[in-house]
Formats: C-alpha cells, structure tokens, sequence
C-alpha cells in the first residue's frame, strides 16, 4: 500500500492555525479515511471557522460510525447550518493579544494616485479617484481588504507629500473626486508626516477637486483648530457598537466617532457618513435604527454631503488572511454567494438591510446624496426607486450634488 504522506496532503491548508488538540483530531481523521488534499483543506477551513466563530468544535461536528462519504456529507450540512444562521454576538469575546503590534516607515516613492482599484463594470461604482497618502492601517477590522494588499504590521509615510501632491496635474475643464481612505484611514495620523498639511494645500491648488477624508477614527482636533478649504468633506465609517467591539478592533467607538463628526458638522463644514459594510446579525435592526435616528436628530442635512450603503464583499485573499490568523471573528459566519467574482450576501439580505437604512432616513431624502457602493445595478431601483444606466451618470449626479453643497458653503 502506498505511504500516506499526511506533511504533504496539509501543505497549503490552514492546518497549522488550529489549536494542537483539533489538529490532532484532524490528524487522525486523515490517516483513518485516507483523506485526500482537497478534503483536507475542506476540513481545516471549516475547523478554522468553527473555532473562529467560537461555535461547535471540527470534533462535535464530526459524526463517527459512517462512511468516509456519508461523514463529510454531514460535516458539510452542518458546517452550512451555522453558516447560514442568524449570527449572534452575545457572549462572543475576541482575543485581543492577536491583534497588529505595528511599526512605522518613511519611504520616498512615487505617489499612488489613480483609479480606485475596486471598481468594477460588474457593480455600480462612482469612479472615484485614490490618493495612497499612507500604506496600511493601524486599525485592524476583520473584514478590511487592506491586509490583502499590504504588510498589515507596517505603516508606510511617504515623503515630501506637499511637494509630490502639487506636482500633480489635474484636468482644469474636469471635476475630480478623490478619497484618500482607500489604503489607510484618512484621520487616524492626524498631520504626522504633514498628511494633513500637504492634503489641505492640494486642495486649494485644485479647487475643481472634491477631496474626501474618509475615517473611523475621532481624531478632528487638527481639522477643528486649523482652516481649510471648502472642497475637503470628511466622512465617517459607522456600524453599531456591538460591531466596532468586536469586528473592528482599535477604531474610535461609535460615540467618539458620532462626537468627532458633530465637531466638523458644527464648524460649519460637510460632513458624511458610511454604512459600509451594513452587517447581518441578531438584533441589527433595533442597534443601526437608533444610529439613523440620532443622525436625523443631531446633523442638519444641509452640512451632509452624502450617505453610502453596502455590505461585506470578500475576495478570496482576504479569507485565507482571515483563516491564517484564526482570530475570534465572526464576520465569516454569513451566508456567502457570488457577487461579480467576489463573495458577499444573497441579494434578499442585502435588500432588507439598504431598504431599512434608506427608509430610517427619510427625512434626508432630496437634501443628501444617497448611494450604494460597488453594489449590483438592480439593487438601486429595488432600494431608492430609480438607478443610473451608466457609471458615468451616476458619477456627474455625485460630483454635482457635492459641487452644490460646497459653493452653499462659501456663500
């Protein structure tokens, strides 16, 4: 009989993430069935999610008695079961010595600015322009695709900012939207490394730039105490707190962000906020309905540049990331279908979510620019009762809306 090479069958699995008690039982299974690669990577992704999530154990689920067939057929129906559930938070504890130990760099390098990366044919996107101000994030959500694109421990500065963002020659017969969140958040350095300085002199070079702070931070003081021009709108990242406790680790909490949001509003400045990604799990409604209410109370809808909706879209280096650091997280735990060549909800989830956030803000209807971000076409009729045929139109309807707002400001 051929010799089970079991090293071998694990190489490039994420066997090596489980605690040594559910490998061994893992082991043993391998050498008892003879399982092959594929089934092997099968069960230590489902064990990895298991003990993520802190659910039943790869052990509980594993029925004996049965046939190699039979036993994976059940392992897999019940894995789907707890996937597919509603998931709950309540007594779900992270683990929170695993989260970044982070350092810092300076590199001089040609500055990132282009197209955003995620854009697609295949959803409706904005195309927005992106600015790599930083290289990473010292957050550290769960969910984030940063970690797929760069070394999460490391934070690149690049230098010389105000010099290189000067150098940059915009189109002056064309209007721009540019965020700076997309490889790190916007806010949390402040002006270190003159972020903020070099950001604010760009600007007012290019006054037919729309340029957008995107943040989960409460990290204002800098933009509270120094001017800057009309054409910057700062944007927050929000989701209840029961997620930022548990899935967004180190970010501001929903009361220092709604606060630091409330600073800006009131200097007289545009505002907006982000309901990206909007998570499925018990008691959603009731935790994003208080959230929506004391927007409508707290922030006059002249001052709100915009609200964005959408969900948890995946790629798969994003997975494996999460599966290889096998932190307690329970953001896999959702049903996963494919969208556009990514992983995300079913559209019936998605529909419930963005109805009930458009529907929670009605009195903002008219007065702030509503979207969806690379989300499918059909969604927007279903949700706002109209949808743009192009990207194209949709990026004018955002450019002009914003556009409206800010000469609001200066007069």
């Amino acid at each position: 009989m051929k010799i089970y090479d079991f090293e071998k069958k694990v190489a490039h699995t994420h066997y090596f993430s489980l605690p040594e008690k559910q490998r061994e039982f893992i082991r043993n299974l391998a050498y008892k069935y003879r399982l092959s690669h594929a089934e092997l990577k099968q069960i230590c992704d489902i064990a990895v999610d298991l003990y993520m999530w802190a659910e039943a154990s790869i052990e509980g689920l594993w029925e004996e008695g049965k046939n190699k067939k039979e036993a994976l057929k059940h392992l897999y129906e019940r894995y789907e079961a707890y996937r597919k559930d509603l998931k709950s938070y309540e007594n779900f504890s992270i683990d929170k010595e695993k989260t970044h130990k982070i350092r810092f760099e300076q590199i001089d390098k040609k500055l990132g600015f282009g197209m955003c990366p995620v854009a697609s044919p295949k959803t409706r996107c904005c195309n927005l322009w992106t600015l790599d101000m930083v290289e990473s994030c010292g957050y550290d959500c769960s969910y984030c695709s940063i970690q797929s694109f760069y070394n999460e421990d490391t934070i690149t500065f690049n230098t010389n900012l105000k010099e290189k963002l000067l150098n940059i020659e915009l189109d002056p017969n064309e209007i721009y939207h540019i965020g700076t969140g997309q490889s790190s958040d916007s806010l949390m350095w402040g002006n270190r490394g003159g972020v903020l300085d070099a950001l604010f002199a760009f600007a007012k070079q290019n006054p037919n730039a729309i340029l957008e702070l995107k943040t989960k931070s409460d990290n204002v003081s800098y933009l509270v105490e120094n001017e800057y021009p009309p054409n910057i709108i700062t944007t927050w990242s929000l989701n209840p707190q029961t997620i930022i406790e548990k899935e967004e680790r180190l970010t501001a909490s929903l009361e220092e962000r709604l606060q630091a949001a409330k600073k800006v509003h009131d200097k007289g400045r545009l505002v907006g906020f982000h309901f990206h990604p909007m998570i499925y799990y018990k008691g959603w409604q009731e935790e994003y309905g208080e959230i929506f209410a004391r927007l409508i109370k707290e922030f006059d809808p002249n001052r709100v540049a915009l609200v964005s909706l959408g969900t948890l879209t995946f790629i798969k280096p994003v997975i494996k990331k999460l599966r290889q650091r096998a932190m307690k997280s329970k953001i896999l735990q959702m049903p996963l279908v494919n969208a556009a060549g990514k992983l995300s909800y079913p559209f019936s989830i998605k529909r419930e979510l963005f109805r009930f956030a458009y529907e929670s803000l009605k009195p903002w209807h008219g007065k702030v620019f509503f979207y969806m971000c690379m989300e499918d076409h059909s969604l927007w009729k279903d949700v706002f009762g109209y949808e743009y045929p192009t990207n194209e139109s949709f990026e004018l309807d955002m450019k002009y809306s914003y556009l409206v707002k800010i000469k609001s400001l200066q007069e």
